[in-house]
């Protein structure tokens, strides 16, 4: 998401973002907003998450309507990391307005840091999500989990639903709960992010809630490319299509599993993904984790103990004999939701655009 502001003597005239793909870019929609409410942005500072573009895509240049509108300084946090978006800055100072780059505030880089890496990786942000007891664990030893968490936190889980592309889950997890994945009792929600079921072997019961809702909100199956065109598999995939839900033919790993970072490339090449959510049990979080593909964490800790060994832990299928076989995690927000906590955490990865999060944490 890019965002902008248009203000003037600390005060503030527009604000837009930028909400859906080949909507109005996040310049733009400040811009317009001061001229609903009646402001003249000539003269004004315009600050933006993302350095202005200066091509023509599926909206016009922004410098332009910059120039156009008369601000007179302009502030980013981010350069455009399109090698052939880049260079807004410039277009700028060409025609007299002041244009800097700023690191006064790494929460605008890390808003802008899931478009930074899709541009740079062609991979989506990775949000994993869970609610867990103070012990660790998401469910008890017979698969129990409803609710760890509580209505508050679980109301803030569905506005995360609201505000990413895809929600990614397992096929265990399919079976054992029969989710919706959707975004319930959300004021507003900007668009129906795609259910993807990680599903190697095309199991996907056809009498499942995400196949009979699959004309209504888009779904995705990820299987093994094989599976996607074995004739054995002919009947169930074409039931599955009658359905409404798209099969995605992904590279196997052996073992009835599917190679994670190609399915998440596919996710954008073949759906436009930027941010996406895992919520599943612990072995597809574990394999998310262990291949180094989360970019986030959203861990809600509920004020419960279990103290059974045999509870289900959050993370599964990953042997660390060594600390230093871990990931490290940086913890940038915290939230008490009732006697819950929401916690926030950012991969250390400064070379996906994200800012260290000791920065983000002041």
């Amino acid at each position: 998401m890019v965002g902008a502001v248009v203000a003037r003597d600390g005060v503030v005239l527009g604000v837009g973002h930028h909400g859906v793909y080949g909507g109005l870019h996040a310049e733009r929609e400040a811009l317009a907003s001061c001229e609903r409410q009646g402001h003249d942005a000539r003269g004004a500072t315009l600050y933006s998450t993302l350095e202005p573009c200066c091509l023509v895509g599926k909206q016009p240049p922004c410098t332009e309507a910059i120039v156009r509108a008369g601000i007179a300084r302009v502030v980013y946090a981010q350069a455009d990391p399109h090698v052939k978006g880049r260079g807004g800055a410039e277009v700028l100072r060409s025609h007299g307005v002041a244009a800097e780059l700023s690191d006064a505030s790494a929460w605008a880089r890390w808003v802008g840091a899931p478009f930074v890496k899709r541009v740079q990786t062609g991979l989506p942000w990775v949000i994993v999500k869970w609610a867990q007891t103070i012990d660790g664990r998401i469910a008890t030893r017979t698969g129990e989990s409803q609710w760890i968490s509580n209505a508050g936190s679980r109301r803030r889980v569905h506005r995360l639903r609201a505000r990413v592309d895809a929600i990614i889950t397992g096929i265990g997890t399919v079976m054992a709960d029969d989710p919706m994945l959707t975004a319930r009792d959300v004021r507003r929600v900007r668009r129906s992010a795609r259910r993807v079921v990680v599903d190697a072997l095309l199991d996907l019961p056809l009498s499942s809630a995400l196949v009979q809702t699959a004309r209504a909100m888009p779904t995705t199956v990820a299987c093994d490319k094989g599976m996607a065109v074995a004739h054995i598999a002919l009947e169930r995939r074409e039931a599955l299509e009658a359905a409404g839900v798209d099969v995605m033919g992904v590279p196997g790993r052996g073992a009835d599993q599917i190679d994670l970072e190609k399915m998440l490339a596919a996710l954008v090449a073949h759906y436009e993904a930027t941010n996406v959510l895992i919520e599943a049990g612990s072995g597809l979080m574990g394999a998310i984790l262990a291949a180094d593909l989360a970019d986030e964490l959203r861990v809600y800790v509920a004020p419960m103990l279990l103290g059974d060994a045999l509870a289900r832990p959050a993370i599964g299928g990953h042997t660390a004999e060594r600390l230093t076989d871990g990931r490290s995690f940086g913890l940038v927000r915290q939230k008490r939701i009732g006697d819950d906590v929401e916690l926030t955490y950012i991969r250390l990865r400064e070379s996906r655009g994200v800012p260290a999060a000791s920065a983000v944490a002041r």
